[in-house]
Formats: C-alpha cells, sequence, structure tokens
C-alpha cells in the first residue's frame, strides 16, 4: 500500500485531523507534483513525536526560524515513503542514530501553514505542508548532536515541558497537546 492508501485508511483523532485528512487527500488528487517542494502552493512533509522507551519524555529541537522548541521534520522531496523521511529527518536533525517507529501507522495528520521566510539566504514565500506525524522511540542516553544549519539546540523534555517550551501557540493547543494525549494508548503497551 502506499501513503495515499495509508491517509485513506487512517481515523481521524478529531474535528482538526478529520478536516485536514479531507485536504490532504484532495490535494494528493489534484497535484501530481505533491511530493516536491516546486509546487509553490504546498507540498508533502513528515514530521516525528520522537518519545522515549516509557513514553513520559519527548525529543525536541530548538528550531532557527520559528525561534521555538519543535519536533522534527522535513519535506519528502519525492519520496512517498513519509516513515522513511520522518526517520531520516529524525536523526539528521538530532544527531540520533537508533531510531524507530513505535508503529508504522500514521500517528497524526495536518495542514500546517509556513510564512514566508529566508532559507539559505533566499525567500520562501508563504505555503502549506500537507503533514504526516509518525511516533518514533529513541533511547535518552544516546548522544544528541545540533544540525547548525537547521536548529540550534537539542534535548528532551517532560510531556507538559514540551508544551512550555514551544512558543508557538498554536502548534502547542493544536498539535502538541493532540500528541501527547494520543500518548496514552501507546503508554498502556508499555512494558517495564
Amino acid at each position: 500500500m502506499g501513503i495515499r492508501q495509508d491517509i485513506e485508511r487512517y481515523r481521524p483523532f478529531n474535528e482538526q485531523e478529520r478536516r485536514d485528512r479531507e485536504r490532504i487527500l484532495a490535494f494528493l488528487a489534484q497535484n501530481p507534483d505533491a511530493f516536491y517542494r516546486t509546487n509553490p502552493t504546498a507540498h508533502m512533509t513528515a514530521s516525528a513525536w520522537i518519545v522515549n522507551g516509557r513514553r513520559d519524555k519527548v525529543l525536541l529541537i530548538y528550531h532557527k526560524i520559528y525561534n521555538s522548541w519543535a519536533w522534527t521534520g522535513g519535506h519528502a522531496d519525492g519520496e512517498e515513503d513519509l516513515l522513511a523521511v520522518a526517520l531520516r529527518e529524525a536523526r539528521e536533525e538530532t544527531g540520533i542514530r537508533t531510531v524507530r517507529p513505535v508503529t508504522e501507522e500514521i500517528y497524526s495528520l495536518e495542514v500546517l501553514t509556513v510564512d514566508g521566510h529566508e532559507k539559505r539566504g533566499e525567500y520562501v514565500s508563504s505555503h502549506l505542508h500537507m503533514n504526516v506525524t509518525y511516533l518514533l522511540e529513541a533511547e535518552e542516553g544516546e548522544t544528541l548532536r545540533i544540525r547548525e544549519e537547521e536548529n540550534s539546540g537539542v534535548g528532551w523534555f517532560g510531556l507538559d515541558q514540551a508544551l512550555t517550551a514551544s512558543t508557538e501557540p498554536w502548534f502547542v493547543e493544536r498539535i502538541y497537546k493532540k500528541l501527547n494525549a494520543k500518548l496514552v494508548d501507546y503508554k498502556l503497551n508499555y512494558v517495564n
């Protein structure tokens, strides 16, 4: 199965996900270049909510463009295996080597607005990220590394601390709180 079928099968957690799922599926149906950033209006991206084994901490980066602690993620750039994109971005942005999916199923869906900004000396116009999020797990003791061109910090935060560390109110209220709430099911399956 491909990502389109995975998104079709995905059961939305809330109204935000239900509406965003519809938008993402319509976008995929109408845009053969959906997986490339050459589409200036919107393109597919993948993010990761990286948790420790106990599911009580999350690994965040301090994102230079947004000046906030945030999840990891990036552009598909032609890759339709968005789980592979999420894993690659998690490794690149944090320095961790051992990261694995808690589940290969989609963890969350969202349509994200990206304000215009400078990147590598060029202006990038405002656009949308049609985002698919995966739940990944990493070891807390693993060495973390900053990726200078994208972030200026990498660190583990308690679930509530992650919410107060982020300076992006919309992400905190609409995305990060939701991702933490969804962890309840995965904590129940945690074995000491």
